[in-house]
């Protein structure tokens, strides 16, 4: 009994430091890309620069080459290298926030563009070795509350990147918010050092040696796993839909009519609470056993309150109902991205977590990041009622694939 107890205060102190090292990673990441633009405008940028600026989110399609130096190919015991990469790269990532609070917004332009290139491309790489190690440490059940427990600190990284570090810049000037999340990835990496001490034993970490093989290689034996092109196209078209009705959800309150303070209130901070609770409820409801039903449903889902929002407008629905309609897109945004997560984890392989992982998570980058320009494009010309449109139907053809053709979950016992 005694074992068990400590075992599972064990999983919870690292589901806790690993939900702590996301949001710490995230935060600066999603103020550079979100808050930042509205500084910039106040002090004269043009859109042309500030579009150049967002070019900044770019290295997070290049995981699948970031992982391949942060994989174990050596006799290193796997939570020693995993913590070396993260604590590495976690303190330049550091060191480049302190170089921005000294910068101010009336330095350079080049200089701030190439400050902020370091800051996304360092958060990226460093979430590699980060979740590569929970995908190690973690047991199978446990994965899966991970994936909602890194949604939800990615919802609150957002709450705090896209709004409260805006009010300490406000209130305290330009270097509080990046005094802040330096501080803030202090502490996520100071329990970073502590899953050291706690990690698995020397023996069973030996285990996990890599050899060298090629690149090409390694990427089609992930390929070749039971069902797992099955997973690549889920992964490509499973989160983006519901995620680009949220990304164009602040413009569509405004042009409903809501104030900007409004806007600021329902989809910021509201609608990230939301996603990060519905993100934990997936996490706590959702088991192993249970996966293979929850991914068509929340797809089904997610069609459904897309289906509401369009319905809600072309309806000229109230705005009490605009802010429940956006409260559920968000929810559905949260339980959406939770099991994606989740699944990222399962379907690494043991002895490489580090490569599969940088895969998967360029391949979802392009599907998030492809998906809001196509919609934008349809927007111009079919106002937001065809935009949610198509985005639903997209989403139910992922439902529907998602049903018919059910994801191979228990690949480790064929190998």
């Amino acid at each position: 009994m005694k074992t068990a107890d400590s075992q599972n205060i064990c999983w919870c102190w690292y589901q806790f430091s690993f939900g702590a090292l996301n949001l710490a990673l995230a935060t600066p990441a999603i103020y550079l890309a979100i808050g930042l633009p509205l500084i910039m405008r106040q002090h004269g940028w043009s859109g042309t620069e500030i579009g150049v600026f967002q070019l900044m989110g770019f290295p997070a399609l290049f995981k699948i080459i970031m992982a391949w130096p942060v994989e174990n190919r050596h006799d290193i015991a796997v939570t020693k290298h995993y913590v070396r990469w993260a604590t590495l790269l976690g303190s330049a990532y550091l060191l480049v926030l302190l170089a921005l609070a000294m910068s101010g917004i009336d330095a350079n332009r080049w200089q701030l563009f190439t400050l902020g290139l370091l800051a996304s491309g360092l958060s990226a790489w460093a979430d590699i070795p980060v979740n590569a190690l929970a995908i190690y440490l973690l047991p199978p059940e446990e994965r899966i509350r991970a994936g909602g427990i890194r949604s939800a600190a990615l919802c609150l990284a957002a709450i705090l990147g896209g709004g409260l570090m805006l009010l300490a810049q406000q209130n305290w000037g330009w270097y509080a918010p990046f005094i802040f999340m330096a501080s803030l990835l202090f502490a996520a990496l100071w329990l970073l050092s502590t899953l050291r001490k706690t990690g698995k034993t020397a023996k069973t970490e030996h285990l996990a040696l890599v050899p060298e093989t090629a690149w090409l290689a390694t990427w089609r034996d992930f390929f070749r796993q039971p069902g797992a092109w099955r997973w690549t196209l889920l992964l490509l078209g499973y989160f983006p839909f519901v995620a680009t009705g949220w990304v164009y959800l602040k413009p569509l309150l405004l042009d409903y009519g809501f104030a900007a303070k409004e806007v600021a209130w329902i989809a910021g901070v509201g609608g990230g609470g939301c996603a990060a609770l519905a993100s934990l409820a997936t996490a706590r409801l959702v088991n192993h056993g249970t996966l293979g039903r929850a991914v068509p449903l929340c797809a089904f889902a997610g069609f459904a309150t897309l289906v509401f929002l369009a319905a809600a407008i072309w309806y000229h629905a109230d705005h009490r109902v605009m802010i429940v309609t956006s409260l559920l897109l968000a929810a559905s945004m949260g339980t959406t991205a939770s099991l994606a997560f989740s699944l990222m984890m399962g379907f690494a392989r043991a002895r490489r977590q580090a490569v599969d992982y940088g895969l998967q998570a360029s391949l979802f980058t392009l599907g998030r990041l492809t998906m809001p320009p196509i919609a934008g494009f349809i927007l111009d010309r079919f106002n937001y009622v065809g935009m949610l449109a198509a985005l639903a139907l997209g989403a139910l053809i992922m439902a529907m694939f998602s049903y018919i053709a059910p994801l191979i979950l228990d690949r480790h016992k064929t190998e």
